[in-house]
Formats: C-alpha cells, sequence, structure tokens
C-alpha cells in the first residue's frame, strides 16, 4: 500500500495527490457548513436586532466568505503540489486575480448595503427629485470604479505591468474615442437632465413624435411608456438636441370647442347660448372659471359658430372634465331649445317658362 501511495502521478506522489483532494474536498465540505450555519442560526439573531443592517451585511457577507473559503482550499491543495515553475506561477496568478475578485465583490456587497441602509431612506425623504434619480447612477458608477480598482489590483499582484497595460490602451485611445463619441454625449445628456430637471420620472413629456411618461433615467438612456403602452428607449443625447414639452407640468389643459347652432336661432337665443356656457364653466369645479372665454365668432356656410375655450385644473381628470363639459352643454341646449346645426345645403332651382 504505501508502494502505491508513493508512486508519481504527473510529478506528484499519489499520496500528495490524495491530500490535496481532501484539502479541496474538506474546504467545500466547511464552507457548506458555514453556509448552513449563517442561515439557520446567525440569520435568525440578527432577525432579532432592531437595526437592518446586519441583516443586510449577513446577507451580502454571506457567499463572498464561503467562495473565499473554497477559494483558499483550492490554492492550498494546488500550492502544495509540484507542476513545473511555469505552471505553478500560472496557478499562483490564477488564484491571486480570483481572490482580489473575491474580495472586490465583498467590498462592492458591503457599500450597496450601507447605501440601501441609510442612504437611500434619507432620500427618499427629501422633497428634491434630484436626489432620488442620482442614486441610482451614482451606486452604478460606485459599483465601476470598485470593481475597476479591484481587478487593477488584483492583476498588479499577479504580476502584470498594469502601468504598461494602461499606456498600451492609452495608444488606442484616439480611436476608442472616437468610437464612443455617442455614449458620451449620451452620458453628459444624462448629466444635463439631473442638473436642469426638464423632466422627472412619472412625467409625461412629449418630443418628436413620442408622447409618452418617463419610467427611468439612466447614465446613457432614458425610458417611456408612450400612451399605447409600449416602452421607447432614448439615448440621453436627443434631449439636448431636440425641444421637450413636459405636459405634466402644465398648470392647467386648454380646451377648444367649437359649437354650432342653426341660422334659425334668434338673437336672444344665441345670447342665452352664450350665457349658459359661462354657466356650465362656473359650476364645474374642476374648471378655472377666470380663464373661460365664449364668443360668437363665426357666420359659416350652414351655421353659426361658437367659440368656447376653458382650462382644466391641474391633476384634474382631463377626459372626465371634458366629458361632464359636453354632458352639460347637450342637456342645458337640449332643455332650452337650441339646435345644434350641421353640414347641410339649399339648392334654389329656377323655373324657367317657355312657349
Amino acid at each position: 500500500m504505501n508502494d502505491f501511495l508513493k508512486q508519481t502521478f504527473y510529478g506528484n506522489s499519489i499520496q500528495n495527490w490524495f491530500i490535496s483532494a481532501g484539502i479541496i474536498f474538506g474546504s467545500v465540505l466547511i464552507a457548506k457548513i458555514l453556509y448552513w450555519i449563517i442561515g439557520k442560526y446567525v440569520k435568525r439573531i440578527t432577525a432579532k436586532t432592531k437595526t437592518n443592517l446586519d441583516d443586510l451585511l449577513v446577507d451580502k457577507l454571506e457567499e463572498p466568505i464561503v467562495y473565499g473559503l473554497v477559494i483558499i482550499g483550492f490554492y492550498w491543495g494546488f500550492h502544495r503540489l509540484e507542476f513545473g515553475v511555469g505552471v505553478d506561477n500560472f496557478f499562483k496568478h490564477l488564484f491571486t486575480i480570483i481572490f482580489a475578485l473575491n474580495i472586490t465583490w465583498l467590498v462592492v456587497r458591503v457599500i450597496d448595503s450601507i447605501i440601501e441602509e441609510y442612504i437611500v431612506p434619507i432620500v427618499s425623504k427629501s422633497e428634491s427629485d434630484l436626489d432620488d434619480q442620482l442614486i441610482p447612477v451614482i451606486r452604478k458608477m460606485a459599483k465601476v470604479i470598485i470593481w475597476s480598482m479591484g481587478i487593477i489590483i488584483g492583476l498588479n499582484n499577479a504580476g502584470f505591468d498594469v502601468a504598461a497595460l494602461i499606456a498600451g490602451l492609452g495608444i488606442g485611445g484616439l480611436a476608442l474615442a472616437l468610437a464612443a463619441q455617442d455614449t458620451v454625449k449620451n452620458i453628459f445628456g444624462g448629466l444635463m437632465i439631473f442638473l436642469d430637471k426638464p423632466f422627472k420620472i412619472t412625467d409625461r413629456i412629449k418630443i418628436d413624435d413620442w408622447d409618452g411618461f418617463v419610467e427611468d433615467i439612466g447614465v446613457r438612456s432614458t425610458r417611456l411608456r408612450t400612451l399605447e403602452g409600449r416602452i421607447v428607449t432614448m439615448p440621453n443625447a436627443r434631449f439636448s438636441e431636440n425641444a421637450v414639452e413636459n405636459v405634466s407640468l402644465e398648470p392647467s389643459r386648454k380646451v377648444t370647442a367649437n359649437i354650432s347652432l342653426t341660422y334659425q336661432t334668434t338673437p336672444d337665443k344665441m345670447q342665452l347660448a352664450l350665457d349658459l356656457l359661462y354657466k356650465i364653466a362656473e359650476e364645474n369645479e374642476f374648471v378655472e372659471t377666470e380663464n373661460t372665454i365664449v364668443s360668437f365668432n363665426n357666420w359659416g356656410n350652414s351655421a353659426m359658430g361658437i367659440l368656447f375655450i376653458y382650462f382644466i385644473k391641474d391633476k384634474a381628470d382631463i377626459f372626465g372634465v371634458q366629458t361632464q363639459v359636453n354632458m352639460s352643454i347637450l342637456r342645458q341646449f337640449n332643455a332650452e331649445g337650441l339646435d345644434f346645426a350641421y353640414p347641410t345645403q339649399t339648392i334654389y332651382a329656377k323655373q324657367v317658362l317657355t312657349s
């Protein structure tokens, strides 16, 4: 048996292969036990505390720590074996990079949990909407920065010349800048949206031929849900190059109605119609009475026209108010015997007598 264990396989004795395999298997087993203990006991303990931070930290740290144990076990198991200088250095550098990425993952999750527990509740209580829109962008940028630093540190510790690598990337910087100019424009467009605040999430806006509600404002693009219910994703640069109409910021909605009465309408009846329109606007609580315009302004081919302009108050149901006003016009005009006109044409035929 001892002779069998002393036999070499790929430069290492079978005994060393078994020991390394046992170390790797043991690290995986310990990691699973630790994972079970955290889920079974630690999370129950943190759930009883008053703060949610410990619950978030345990949840965020759980997986990186467990995977870290497995990585250490694999490194220990492979490190005690000999494969030659080239292969040993390869595994050493590989595990260095993997371990650095795992630590970076842990840091990202911890910072994200702190932002979620402390920063987001403070921002949600503020009156400004700008910070609500900036928080998701800041979280994404923080993750990008931390991951970039983690990768650089990992590569540097693994023996790579990061400075030379960055310098080499700088050679193609001009080509990259030209290729990414649209992306840069979109990023600056998003920055202008955050600073100028032409609109915010949930606002209804019109741009070019699109009309919809803002669902998300990102670093590169903004998503609209159109009135048809479809999602449209627009590059942020488009908002700096085109006029944007914010429908939600209108103080009131202007409604223009053209009402036609027949030519059989007497002057008294016409005056009554004008008075009724003023009365209908005044009696509706959702109409701004001070801006109402009623005018007998048109002699049509087959009818006399009345211009009726009124303004619906902000936050009111636009379509519902128009329905109320139109139903009032229909009922009261019919009750007073005011006849609505429709296109008609009268033909006079001249009779020619022949002898």
